[in-house]
């Protein structure tokens, strides 16, 4: 079908951070005195809000998380972004297709709006998201509505805010909590399998491996 509106998660499908940003997570975690492996943290948080991590340490252990601990991971994430951050592999052929296509798309992403910035600063990939984009702009997190993914609310708002019906919406994720919330959200999902193998997005719509694949799917 033709879709009105494409959206995209950001981690790992318009940038390749998801190996940077749960290095970085996974040795704070265990530096606070939660040991937490990098396929640990790939496999708990990839895809989720940051509140995510506060809830799940506090229902392992019982503890809460230092009161510090979102401002320094992110300082050490930006860090780590500045350092070695890169756009994923033919996301700019995407976006470039999609926008001369005159297709519409948006990003809806559990990171804070102050991340997804920095990493299209670095990345340059701020040319098709931010203020502008779009009578709202394009640029959507779950601070915007409280609870990350695998909740529908983020894609929801997103729908709504781009003046899209649900429907008529189809979704770029590569994490299963992210599939888990377009699907409650009522839209088409394509699974992209760079990090997540297909039997992890097992309710997705489709599945692709190479993005450049994408323009093709969502036509």
């Amino acid at each position: 079908m033709r879709y009105d509106l494409v959206i995209f998660d950001n981690d790992g499908v318009l940038v390749d951070s998801e190996p940077i940003a749960n290095t970085v997570l996974a040795a704070y975690l265990t530096e606070v005195g939660h040991p937490t492996s990098y396929e640990e943290s790939l496999r708990d948080y990839m895809g989720g809000a940051l509140h995510r991590v506060h809830d799940t340490v506090r229902e392992r252990t019982g503890r809460a998380l230092p009161e510090e601990f979102d401002q320094e991971l992110m300082r050490r994430t930006l860090e780590a972004f500045e350092r070695s951050l890169e756009p994923v592999d033919g996301v700019v052929e995407v976006l470039e297709k999609l926008e001369a296509d005159g297709v519409p798309f948006c990003l809806a992403s559990s990171g804070r709006h102050e991340r997804i910035a920095a990493g299209h600063r670095k990345t340059g990939l701020d040319r098709w998201f931010g203020v502008g984009r779009g009578p709202v702009g394009n640029v959507f997190s779950a601070e915007d509505v409280g609870r990350g993914k695998p909740a529908p609310d983020l894609f929801l708002y997103a729908a709504e805010r781009m003046g899209v019906a649900p429907e008529k919406c189809v979704v770029v994720e590569d994490s299963p909590l992210g599939v888990q919330a377009a699907v409650a959200a009522g839209m088409d999902v394509y699974g992209f399998t760079a990090m997540t193998p297909a039997a992890g997005l097992g309710a997705a719509t489709g599945f692709f491996a190479d993005m450049r694949e994408l323009p093709q799917l969502v036509a």
